[in-house]
């Protein structure tokens, strides 16, 4: 599919499934260099880095464990609401540990700057961030994202876990929205 409607609104195919799993692969391989004899803990923020948290961890070449913190900050909306809710904490011990947030995407920076502050409480002994996605335009938080799948213009998009009111998560390549901001 080139094309879809949801909402009355169309979305054209961004990032085909072929390219995605290209980058996430050359993704997998600087991440297990990176962590060549350590024990990485994966830290997948729900719902939307699902799927890219499991074909990351399908090519990280190397021991590593996962968990999952799950946040809210769209509140059914196409837009971040400005606050963030935490709804799921993470349950691994953290202490000393090497950790790699693993995100969707990144627009404005607030989660992730929620996720780092929160994170550091643990003790880690080192905090990296990989992120599927990147809007260098909405960034409002000075963030640092280790690892980049992609940097996108400021579109809104769907597809590989990335939802419409917890809708689309299910498609195969990230679509963006035609008229190009979804506001």
């Amino acid at each position: 599919m080139d094309k879809i409607t949801v909402n009355g609104e169309t979305f054209e195919i961004f990032i085909t499934e072929e390219v995605l799993q290209k980058r996430i692969a050359e993704l997998g391989a600087k991440i297990s260099e990176d962590y060549k004899g350590k024990v990485p803990i994966f830290i997948g923020i729900l719902n939307g880095a699902f799927m890219f948290l499991a074909d990351l961890m399908k090519n990280f070449n190397g021991e590593c464990e996962v968990d999952f913190l799950k946040l809210s900050s769209y509140h059914e909306a196409k837009v971040s609401s400005g606050k963030v809710d935490l709804l799921k904490d993470i349950d691994a011990d953290l202490n000393q540990r090497h950790i790699v947030i693993v995100e969707d995407i990144i627009d404005s920076g607030l989660s992730a700057e929620y996720i780092l502050t929160h994170i550091q409480k643990y003790n880690p002994a080192s905090v990296k961030i990989a992120s599927l996605l990147v809007k260098p335009k909405s960034l409002k938080y000075n963030i640092d994202v280790d690892y980049i799948g992609f940097r996108i213009p400021n579109n809104f998009v769907i597809g590989y876990g990335l939802d419409l009111v917890q809708k689309y998560r299910n498609l195969t390549a990230v679509y963006s929205m035609v008229d190009g901001n979804g506001n």
